[in-house]
C-alpha cells in the first residue's frame, strides 16, 4: 500500500505577533560595548571628570541600541510555518521544517523554539536560522512519537536580532495545530510485501494440485485424470458430449473482522511499546494482505464501550478511514467489556466470516469473559484468537531457580502458563483457531495464519 499524501499534516502559516508586554531586549553585543565603557574608570580614579566620558559612553550605545531596535524588522513582517515531511507515525522518525520568512528590510539572525509535546521528544527543538531582507529560509528538526492519537502542537516562539546583535525582538507565532499519530506504515507495509510474496510461491506451486479445494466457481474445462467425480459439471457434459469439469477458485469477497481489545491487560510495555501498539501494527498489516487478497476488512476496537467500529468494506478510501480509526485507539484503565463487543459482532455480522480478535488473557481462577465471549462467536463464525504473550514468564521457565524467592516466581509463572494453555485448547476444541505470540511477532504470525486459512478454505 502507498503511503497515502492526505495523512500528512497540512503545513501552517502564521505572521509573528509580539510575545510579551516588553517584546524587545538587549542583545550580547549591547552588553560588550557597555563593559568596554568601563575602561574610562581607570583614568578617572585620577581625574573625576573621565566618568563624564563613561556616561557619554554609554548612553550613545543606549542610542546605538534604539536605531538597531528600528532597524530590525517589526513582529508584522515576519512570517512563520511548520511543515511536514511525511505522516506523523509511531516510533517513526519524522522531519518537520521551520520556514521563516522576512518580509523586512533588514537580514535577521532568529533563534527559534517549537513549542513540542513531550512525547514527540525529550527536549524541545531550538533552531537557529538567519534570513536575509526579502527572503525565506528555513531550519529542520526531527521527531519520534511514541504513542499513537492526536496530539496538540503549540506556538512558535523566535528571538531575533539585525547583524549588528545590539538589539533583540521577542515574538511568537500561533501554529497551533492538532496532529494525528498513526501506526507505524512502514513497518508494516515492509511485513505484507514480504509476506505475500513470500506465500504467493509456495501457493503457486500448490494451486495445481489443488482442484476443488475452494469454494468459488471459476470455469470449465476438458476433465483430467486426477479430478474428483464429484466436480463435474453433468449438464456441460450432457451438451459437448464429453465429461466437463468444474474449476474452482479460493473465494473471494470474504469479511475479515479485526477485533481490539483496548483494555488494561493491553496496556503492558515491551520494548518501549504498549501491547495494544503491537496489536494495532498486526491489525494494519492483516487488513492490508486481507484487502489485496479481494476480502473485505471490518474493524471493532473496545474497552468498556466501543471506541472505533468500522463497517465491512475495500478500496483506498476504505484504507484511509481504517488507518484513521485505528490511530484513534487508545488503552483504557479498565477491564474490557468483551461480553458486549461479542454481542456487538453477532449483531452486525449475520453471515459467517473471520474474526481476529487481538486481546490477553487475565489471571483469574474463573474463566476469563473473554473466552466465554470468544465461544459465543465460535458458533457462528471462525475465530482467531490471538493472546498476546508474556515472553518475560518463558524466559523464567527456561532459568533453573537457586533461591527460595526464585523458586515461587518460577511456580507462579507454571501455574500462569499452564492456565493460559488451558484456556487456548479448551478454545481450539469448539473450533477457534488460536495463536498465543510474543509483541514482537504478532504482525507476521496473525498474517501467516490468515493465509493459511485462506489455503485450506475454512471459511
Amino acid at each position: 500500500m502507498s503511503e497515502p499524501s492526505h495523512l500528512v499534516p497540512p503545513p501552517i502559516y502564521a505572521t509573528a505577533l509580539s510575545s510579551s508586554r516588553v517584546p524587545v531586549a538587549f542583545g550580547r553585543r549591547f552588553f560588550l560595548l557597555m563593559l568596554i565603557g568601563l575602561v574610562w574608570l581607570g583614568p578617572a580614579w585620577s581625574d573625576p571628570r573621565y566618568l563624564y566620558a563613561m556616561f557619554a559612553w554609554d548612553f550613545a550605545m543606549i542610542g546605538f541600541w534604539f536605531w538597531d531596535l528600528t532597524n530590525i524588522p517589526k513582529p508584522s513582517e515576519v512570517r512563520i510555518g511548520r511543515v511536514w515531511d511525511s505522516p506523523v507515525q509511531l516510533s517513526l522518525e519524522t522531519g518537520v521544517r521551520i520556514e521563516l520568512q522576512n518580509g523586512g528590510g533588514a537580514a535577521i539572525l532568529a533563534d527559534v523554539l517549537d513549542d513540542v509535546p513531550p512525547s514527540f521528544r525529550k527536549a524541545m527543538p531550538e533552531m537557529e536560522i538567519n534570513v536575509a531582507a526579502g527572503e525565506t529560509a528555513t531550519a529542520r528538526y526531527s521527531i519520534c512519537p511514541g504513542a499513537r492519537g492526536d496530539v496538540r502542537i503549540g506556538s512558535v516562539f523566535i528571538r531575533y536580532q539585525s547583524p549588528w546583535r545590539i538589539a533583540e525582538r521577542w515574538a511568537s507565532a500561533a501554529l497551533n495545530q492538532t496532529v494525528r499519530i498513526y501506526p507505524n506504515l512502514e513497518e508494516s507495509k515492509k511485513d505484507t510485501i514480504y509476506l505475500i510474496r513470500s506465500r504467493q510461491v509456495a501457493l503457486q506451486a500448490r494451486y495445481k494440485h489443488m482442484r476443488g479445494q475452494g469454494r468459488e466457481f471459476e470455469s470449465l474445462r476438458e476433465y483430467r485424470e486426477g479430478d474428483e467425480f464429484r466436480n463435474v459439471c453433468w449438464t456441460a457434459t450432457a451438451r459437448r458430449g464429453k465429461l466437463i469439469t468444474k474449476t474452482h477458485q479460493f473465494e473471494r469477497s470474504q469479511t475479515v473482522w479485526l477485533v481490539l481489545d483496548s483494555g488494561r491487560l493491553l496496556r503492558a510495555q515491551s520494548k518501549g511499546l504498549t501491547k495494544l501498539d503491537y496489536a494495532v501494527g498486526a491489525a494494519l498489516s492483516l487488513a492490508q494482505v486481507a484487502l489485496y487478497s479481494g476480502d473485505r476488512v471490518a474493524l471493532l476496537a473496545y474497552g468498556r464501550r466501543v471506541q472505533q467500529r468500522l463497517a465491512a468494506g475495500r478500496g483506498a478510501n476504505h484504507v484511509g478511514a481504517l488507518i484513521e480509526s485505528l490511530a484513534q485507539v487508545r488503552a483504557e484503565e479498565f477491564e474490557a467489556d468483551h461480553v458486549r463487543a461479542a454481542e456487538t459482532l453477532l449483531h452486525l455480522q449475520k453471515r459467517r466470516s473471520l474474526i481476529v480478535w487481538f486481546t490477553d488473557l487475565a489471571e483469574t481462577a474463573a474463566t476469563p469473559d473473554v473466552v466465554e465471549a470468544a465461544l459465543r462467536l465460535a458458533h457462528h463464525h471462525l475465530v482467531l484468537m490471538t493472546v498476546i504473550a508474556q515472553p518475560e514468564l518463558r524466559a523464567l521457565l527456561e532459568s533453573r531457580p537457586e533461591t527460595e524467592s526464585e523458586m515461587y516466581h518460577y511456580a507462579a509463572a507454571e501455574e500462569i502458563i499452564h492456565r493460559r494453555d488451558v484456556l487456548l485448547s479448551t478454545l481450539r476444541r469448539h473450533g477457534a483457531l488460536t495463536l498465543e505470540i510474543e509483541p514482537a511477532k504478532v504482525s507476521s504470525a496473525v498474517v501467516n495464519q490468515y493465509l493459511l486459512t485462506k489455503e485450506r478454505g475454512l471459511l
